[in-house]
């Protein structure tokens, strides 16, 4: 059983950090490193590196938790350890 519990922890981990590595790469990436090549595409008549920075991660951050949600859930049903499982 302890085995099962570090594998699982360790699944979590590694879904973490990939999912927060992809927010970095988004909310600072895109809104201030790339924020002048950016700027050179427009929506709506903001400048694309603008709406990154102001918008644009919040909505990949609420994406990121759903993604995460789902491979939790998924996690869970392999380890035997949903909601369903009694």
């Amino acid at each position: 059983m302890n085995e099962s519990r570090r594998l699982y922890w360790r699944a979590n981990l590694r879904y973490l950090a990939v999912l927060l590595a992809v927010w970095f790469a988004v909310s600072y990436g895109c809104g201030i490193l790339f924020v002048d090549e950016l700027d050179a595409v427009r929506i709506g008549g903001f400048k694309l590196g603008f709406w990154f920075a102001q918008q644009g991660a919040i909505y990949v951050f609420i994406a990121l938790i759903f993604v995460y949600v789902y491979l939790m859930n998924r996690l869970d049903r392999t380890f035997g350890v949903d909601e369903t499982t009694e």
